[in-house]
């Protein structure tokens, strides 16, 4: 089981996207270190899973670079562990042992890219650039997310029932029947809520409550 230990000393807050390693050779740490700083990336290392959980994940775009034999626990039980703990962030696993069983279970489990060493650079740097595209557009899909649910808070709750019905079809006179309504009523209703959720169709609609009914469940 992983825990999280407590630590001093925590690195400087990042604010560029981040690459994460986490290696227990050190000259594999270096040459990643210097490769990803060749190309203007930030950079932090670790030499086991314990070391880097004493620190926060950063909250900016990143990834990781994780070995799966590492002292202690495992890469792929950090990889377990963060899932657990609700952290998507991306993971690259490099090793030097892998095999298929090896390479499939950290797929399966969300991984974006599992390199065998000796890799070329050019095949770090393309994964890595990878990672980081899809923690971005993650960050950014959960960004508009946290808006749209911060719109429709504002909605009263006639507004949300109404909402409800137009997302399933239902026309205004449908709809002034199940809520006890008059149809202009209905009409006002249903305008001021498109007008709040900024919908420009009943398609934009059915998309606004279908992603914000996905994220309830998520």
């Amino acid at each position: 089981m992983i825990k999280n230990p407590t630590g001093a000393g925590a690195p400087a807050v990042a604010t560029a996207p981040t690459v994460i390693v986490v290696d227990d050779d050190e000259s594999v740490r270096l040459a990643l270190e210097n490769l990803l700083k060749s190309v203007d990336i930030h950079v932090v290392s670790f030499a086991s899973t314990a070391e880097l959980l004493k620190y926060p994940l950063p909250e900016v775009v990143s990834c990781l670079v994780l070995d799966v034999r590492l002292p202690g626990a495992s890469g792929l039980e950090l990889q377990s562990h963060l899932g657990k703990q609700g952290q998507a962030i991306p993971i690259i696993f490099i090793t030097g042992h892998g095999d298929v069983p090896m390479s499939v279970r950290a797929m399966k489990a969300g991984a974006v890219d599992f390199l065998l060493k000796p890799f070329r650079d050019q095949d770090l740097l393309d994964a890595v650039s990878n990672a980081l595209a899809a923690d971005r557009a993650r960050r950014e899909a959960g960004a508009a997310t946290a808006a749209l649910r911060a719109t429709y808070a504002q909605l009263t709750s006639r507004e949300r029932e109404i909402m409800g019905h137009v997302t399933t079809g239902l026309m205004n006179k449908q709809i002034a029947a199940e809520c006890g309504l008059s149809e202009i009523t209905v009409k006002i209703h249903r305008g001021n809520m498109m007008r709040k959720m900024g919908a420009g169709s009943v398609a934009d609609l059915v998309r606004m409550a279908e992603l914000l009914g996905r994220d309830s469940k998520s």
